[in-house]
């Protein structure tokens, strides 16, 4: 026997001509009693290749309602509250169910209070360390491989704010992130790109904004929206952080 065949043996056990039928070129799999089954006897199992995503918190809560409910939703709150990692899979999960056609990520390029410099490479290396977080949240729904692939045919989109004056976004889920570092206009100027069918969800912390004092429009936006029953502003707070308990901690003494 040769080392392949014996291999084979060990894996699938000794060779029997019942569990052929009619074609040879097909063997039947062998059927373990143990382990996990893919028809779901594991109840512990909650998750596929997609994680599943739950609320964390009331607030968390909150945010997914009004992201399936309204068309456009406004997500302020501090570091932490998985503002950008939810408005993110719930776009992963538009898409790949077909009910956007694409996905839409913009996130201004503000250093966040130092000055990088020069930075070498065309437009694309010069703002891959802006959009950087924007490629982390995606990759942890799909495999690099798959956001690659979505990005070349154009399902997946990921643009400074700069470049988004004079679109329509239809039939799309729009992401923007960082919103904070937007002034009032280019806020007046993002939330105008709004199309047919779409989603779009502005992502932020007023409270963490790299602009000068007085520049962000992000809490007059949200302000003045929480009078218009079409669109939902989710105020996420300190008891909504997910992340290393010592964050929640920092941010109620700084």
């Amino acid at each position: 026997m040769t080392k392949r065949a014996l291999k084979r043996t060990v894996r699938e056990g000794a060779f029997d001509h019942a569990q052929f039928h009619d074609d040879g070129k097909v063997r039947r799999l062998p059927v373990n009693s143990g382990g996990w089954s893919p028809l779901g006897r594991d109840d512990d199992r909650d998750q596929g290749y997609l994680k599943t995503i739950k609320p964390k918190s009331d607030g968390q809560a909150e945010l997914l309602a009004a992201i399936d409910a309204k068309n456009l939703v406004m997500a302020l709150g501090p570091a932490g509250t998985g503002k950008t990692y939810l408005a993110i899979a719930k776009a992963v999960e538009a898409l790949e169910g077909g009910k956007v056609a694409k996905i839409v990520l913009s996130r201004p390029a503000v250093e966040a209070g130092e000055s990088i410099g020069f930075l070498p490479g065309d437009m694309e290396d010069k703002l891959a360390p802006y959009l950087r977080p924007l490629y982390d949240a995606l990759s942890d729904r799909l495999s690099m491989k798959r956001v690659r692939a979505l990005i070349a045919e154009g399902a997946i989109e990921i643009a400074p704010v700069g470049y988004m004056r004079g679109r329509t976004l239809n039939n799309a889920f729009v992401v923007i992130d960082e919103a904070q570092n937007c002034t009032y206009g280019q806020l007046k100027m993002l939330l105008t790109r709004l199309g047919w069918h779409s989603t779009m969800v502005v992502t932020g912390d007023p409270h963490q904004s790299d602009l000068l004092p007085g520049l962000s429009g992000l809490g007059d936006v949200a302000d003045r929206f929480e009078a218009v029953p079409n669109i939902a502003v989710v105020r996420l707070a300190e008891q909504d952080i997910v992340r290393h308990p010592l964050v929640a901690e920092m941010l109620g003494v700084l």
